[in-house]
């Protein structure tokens, strides 16, 4: 019952690493929706999740895979510009991770909603940002995309965080419960 935090934090990057590719790569990560970006997108999930699970670093190194898929697999010039579809993503980790921290022992619940919701603002912001700064967009049309799917992006990010990290941690034994675990494995 011997762990090392080290191998789980890799196991953790890989597993949710390659979740974000598969939504990336299969286009299941973009659920279409009536806006002018036309889809709404929840790749950036398991970035969030692996930041709250295991830390703002495991949230970098997803944020990175999800970076590096999206420049890999889009046809849309804007996301063929690493300064656009890969530096912003390396950031959604850090600040879905300083919320949790921050907000961790006042309620576990909302710390995570609100990991959810900043790391998905992070993802929109940072990105609109990018693209205006790289002429891709006009101040505009990036507003616009803004409000129109970072808001649901959000909340769907909330929803979905919320029940993925919960989830996870009703699986995963706590400290006590590993003591205790520990202790029957003694006796026995």
């Amino acid at each position: 019952m011997n762990s090392n935090p080290g191998i789980r934090k890799i196991v953790i990057a890989g597993v949710l690493g390659s979740i974000a590719i598969l939504l990336g790569v299969t286009q299941l990560g973009f659920i279409p929706v009536p806006t002018a970006a036309g889809t709404v997108t929840i790749v950036h999930i398991p970035v969030i999740v692996g930041a709250i699970l295991e830390g703002w670093g495991v949230g970098t190194a997803i944020g990175l895979i999800f970076g590096v898929t999206s420049l890999l697999e889009s046809t849309i010039p804007l996301f063929k510009d690493p300064l656009v579809a890969i530096v912003p993503r390396l950031f959604i980790g850090l600040f879905a991770y300083l919320i949790y921290a921050a907000l961790k022992r006042k309620n576990e619940y909302i710390a995570i909603g609100a990991a959810g919701f900043i790391g998905s603002i992070t993802n929109t912001a940072l990105v609109l940002t990018a693209a205006v700064l790289r002429n891709y967009l006009s101040l505009e049309v990036a507003v616009s995309v803004g409000l129109t799917n970072g808001i649901p992006e959000a909340i769907v990010s909330v929803i979905i965080t919320i029940a993925v990290v919960a989830g996870w941690k009703k699986l995963t034994p706590n400290r006590k419960q590993k003591a205790k675990l520990l202790s029957e494995e003694v006796e026995e």
